[in-house]
């Protein structure tokens, strides 16, 4: 890439370790790298690109600059590269917003997320190509997802969380259709504008997929579940795409649990994955989909 200049600077926030700040043509830009040799599975650039032109428009993102493909045989990584957008990062913002900015943090979030729940797809799936064809997503419903990711759990608290598991598919498959999902949908990936707080941008697209509508509220009410920023969410999405607020949340927490487990299964490999096992061992003891073992 003759127009990338200078060194490539690790951009704070993330646990891949493969999104930098540079120079490119004297103006600052993201460079995400794609390792040739993957074994976590991870999407070339291409398809990444792909889903930016989808959304531009739609949601706030970068613009992409350039595109460079992994060349098998070659050791030679792919690139994206992408303006830098201005704002900090919603996970540093929120804590210090008062209630109200809080709300309406929640609100621009639930529109990012009722928009996206807006573009349908013909059935669930992974990109798996610049054309966004759909692959098989993993797993064959949320009780077996259980049991195959999860075998480092005992029996007893296995069968606990299948019993929850088994209640929150049925609530689930009460929605027959899909739609595009960011994937990991949060205020660590998104950048805001602290005196709005407006949303400049929504970043961090490596998860997303054709997936169920509630997913991505499930993401952002996770682990932040101040009360003002969760009804701004569930407000804004509701008012998008309908139902009331008490439903959307429900269903917000059945959708999550595929993540979560997904997340418990790989705990000890960075803080969220051990903060959604807690998260996830306090909904199997309890039963109760909105559980919350921490102080705050």
């Amino acid at each position: 890439m003759s127009d990338l200049d200078g060194v490539l600077a690790p951009l704070p926030g993330g646990h891949s370790g493969r999104t930098f700040a540079a120079q490119v043509a004297g103006e600052r830009a993201v460079v995400r790298i794609y390792p040739p040799a993957d074994d976590r599975g991870h999407r070339p650039p291409e398809v990444d690109e792909a889903v930016l032109r989808l959304v531009r428009g739609l949601v706030p993102v970068a613009e992409v600059l350039e595109v460079r493909r992994v060349l098998p045989g070659t050791g030679v990584p792919g690139l994206l590269v992408t303006s830098l957008l201005p704002g900090e990062r919603g996970d540093l913002v929120l804590p210090g917003l008062g209630d109200r900015a809080a709300g309406r943090l929640g609100r621009a979030l639930g529109t990012v997320a009722g928009t996206l729940a807006g573009m349908p797809s013909l059935r669930p799936g992974v990109f798996v190509d610049a054309d966004l064809a759909l692959g098989a997503l993993p797993g064959d419903g949320l009780v077996e997802w259980v049991r195959t990711r999860l075998g480092a759990w005992s029996e007893r608290d296995r069968e606990q969380l299948e019993d929850v598991a088994v209640r929150a598919q049925d609530l689930l498959d009460t929605v027959g259709r899909a739609c595009l999902v960011h994937g990991d949908l949060n205020p660590k990936n998104v950048l805001v504008e602290p005196a709005g707080p407006d949303v400049n941008g929504v970043v961090d697209w490596e998860f997303a997929h054709a997936g169920h509508p509630w997913t991505d509220v499930g993401n952002l009410v996770r682990f932040d579940r101040r009360p003002d920023y969760v009804e701004g969410v569930l407000a804004a999405w509701t008012d998008l795409r309908g139902g009331s607020a008490d439903d959307l949340l429900e269903g917000a927490r059945a959708a999550d649990l595929w993540a979560l487990v997904d997340l418990a299964a790989r705990a000890g490999e960075n803080p969220v994955a051990d903060r959604a096992e807690v998260l996830l061992r306090a909904v199997a003891e309890t039963g109760d989909l909105h559980a919350w073992p921490f102080d705050h």
